[in-house]
Order: structure tokens, then sequence, then C-alpha cells
């Protein structure tokens, strides 16, 4: 038997009419009745969910609320999902696509439409998968165990936390009350350290060698 193309995790109180005609066209399904079940299977870091088709009508746990805690999650911020709503406003899509939806459907929609859209999405996610291996694979950084690593003083660590977290030298300057000229001088010293060339290197080998929790 050949393997799904993608596997899609139905979230509706209603998901009869999905959950039988996608698989006759090569999907996987999996469905959630509400807001909270659909939690219970995304936030296994293991899940195999592909896509997410997400109605917005729903007991416990709306569509909208269900989206914004699925985009809080590190691990949910890129999973695709389309919203579905009876509610044909424009104020709505807005809302939906602001707090992260990759697209919004209204009901009652045509299957062309939606195969359509779910095919682009994938395709999408596929490409944004390959870009994102090819920049890690880029800037993977291999530390040499016979080369030791000097250790980090306090104040290096506390800057390279601050790195890690995308400040510029003048954030960081604010955060930690001191001259922007001192973080500089602080941060030539991190690089001769852990002998890397620039912040995303640094921040690698500092992962790689737990020297960030």
């Amino acid at each position: 038997m050949p393997s799904a193309i993608a596997k899609i995790l139905i979230v509706d109180d209603n998901p009869k009419y999905l959950a039988d005609v996608l698989p006759t066209f090569g999907y996987e399904v999996q469905v959630a009745y509400d807001g909270l079940q659909a939690l219970q299977v995304l936030t296994n870091k293991d899940h195999d969910i592909d896509l997410v088709i997400l109605d917005v009508m729903m007991p416990n746990m709306d569509g909208f609320e269900t989206l914004k805690v699925i985009r809080n999650k590190e691990h949910l911020e890129t999973l695709p999902i389309i919203m579905l709503t009876a509610v044909d406003t424009e104020q709505k899509q807005i809302f939906g696509l602001k707090f992260g939806a990759d697209d919004y459907i209204v009901k009652p929609f045509s299957l062309p439409n939606l195969l359509a859209r779910i095919e682009a999405i994938l395709r999408r996610a596929k490409i944004r998968e390959k870009e994102l291996a090819n920049k890690t694979k880029s800037v993977n950084i291999h530390v040499n165990s016979e080369d030791p690593i000097v250790p980090l003083t306090q104040r290096e660590k506390e800057i390279l936390s601050c790195v890690a977290q995308g400040d510029n030298n003048a954030t960081i300057s604010e955060k930690l009350f001191v001259r922007e000229v001192t973080v500089k001088t602080h941060l030539n010293k991190i690089f001769k350290k852990l002998n890397v060339t620039n912040r995303t290197q640094a921040v690698l080998v500092a992962m790689q060698m737990n020297i960030l929790q």
C-alpha cells in the first residue's frame, strides 16, 4: 500500500465530510473534535502531523484560541494551518491570518479549491524545510575535541545568551548596563575562546558545548 501524501489533522466538531473525502485523495487523516484534543496531539513533539485544518466554531476551545496556543509553542511555529469558518467577514479573516494561519477558507467551500490550497501550502512547507536544512548545514560547526575551549566568564555567558535571543549590541548594552564598546570587546573574546568568527557560529558552538542552557 503506497504511503500517504501527508498526514492532516482535522480539528472540527463535525469532521465527517473531510475525514471521509481526504483519504480518497491520498491523505492520511487524524481527527480532533475541539481545540483541547488538537493540542493533546500537537504538544507531543514526536507528532507526525503535516498540516492542520482548523475550524473556528468549536466547543471548549474555539479555533482562534487554539491557533494562538499552537503558534506560541516553538516546535509548532511553522506547522501549516488552514482555518475554516462559516463567517465570511474580512475582519475575521484578518484576525486568523494575523495570529498565524497560513490560509483561510469560508464554508461552504468547493472541494477542488480546498485540495488546491492544501497542495500549495504543503509545497511551500517542503520548500521552507529545504531552505532551513540548507541554512543549518551551511552554518553547522563541528567542535574539535582536541582543541579545548577556554571557559567563558559569567559576563561573557550573559552576553552570549543575549546574542542567542537575537539581541544586537545596543540592546545588550542596555540590558546589562554596560557600554556598547564593552559588549564588542567581550564578543571578540568570546569568538577567540570558541574558535569562531561570527555570532551565529558562537551560539551554535555554545549550544553544542552546553554552555548555553
